[in-house]
């Protein structure tokens, strides 16, 4: 018997959960519910699918609460936001969110890209293989979806793992901001390839803080990005 996939929604605008609570259900997911940044942390699990949070909440706000638990969950994470600034888009997916949803929203919109996520994550895990990849000092671990640096852990979202491996696995070769998206996310999936330009900058950021001295993804200019293996 196929398990029920578990999404956590967390928003202070009861109605609005209820909404989604009601609609998710209905389509055979397991609901949690949340309604401020703290009980996001107290009600965390390790087995949820996909979380979607709002940004706007008491006490954490959603964007607090994502850098948070970064680091302990890799699945699927999905802002709603009644703000639409580019520049808020852009945060939004700097502090590793997968997607970034404006209100006042359709519920057909948020299923549409719920199952687009999920079925990126299930096909992401029957791809892969049980190795373990090495270049130098780096190590890709394909099975714990891990990567290690002179096997100090680098923590990694399940997004920049994904792009960091594409890159990894084809040393020098230069992929568009687009192939990358495509690769990545999906032919079906609804978004912008800006959103690779913001998850290479994290995976720099975490590469520097324990390697200085690399660049280990190099900037083609005018093209896009490539694996640096000298």
């Amino acid at each position: 018997m196929k398990m029920r996939e578990k999404i956590l929604i967390a928003d202070d605008e009861r109605e609005i959960v209820e909404f989604m609570r009601d609609a998710l259900e209905d389509e055979g997911y397991e609901v949690r519910i949340a309604y401020d940044g703290r009980q996001v942390l107290e009600r965390l699990e390790a087995e949820l699918d996909l979380i979607i949070l709002d940004i706007m909440m008491p006490h954490l706000d959603g964007l607090e609460v994502c850098q948070v638990i970064r680091d302990r969950v890799s699945c699927p994470i999905l802002f709603l936001s009644a703000r639409s600034a580019e520049a808020d888009r852009i945060r939004g997916l700097a502090v590793g969110g997968d997607d970034y949803i404006v209100k006042p929203f359709s519920m057909q919109e948020l299923k549409a890209r719920i199952r687009a996520h999920l079925r990126r994550e299930q096909r992401s895990h029957l791809s892969r293989q049980p190795k373990l990849l090495h270049h130098g000092d780096l190590t890709l671990d394909l099975d714990s979806l891990q990567l290690f640096y002179k096997h100090i852990p680098i923590p990694l979202t399940s997004r920049e793992f994904e792009l960091f491996e594409l890159l990894f696995m084809h040393p020098n070769q230069v992929f568009s901001r687009e192939q990358m998206y495509e690769k990545v996310w999906g032919y079906d999936a609804e978004g912008d390839s800006a959103t690779v330009t913001e998850h290479i900058k994290n995976i720099r950021a975490k590469l520097a803080a324990v390697a200085p001295e690399r660049t280990f993804v190099a900037t083609v200019w005018g093209v896009g990005y490539k694996f640096d293996r000298s």
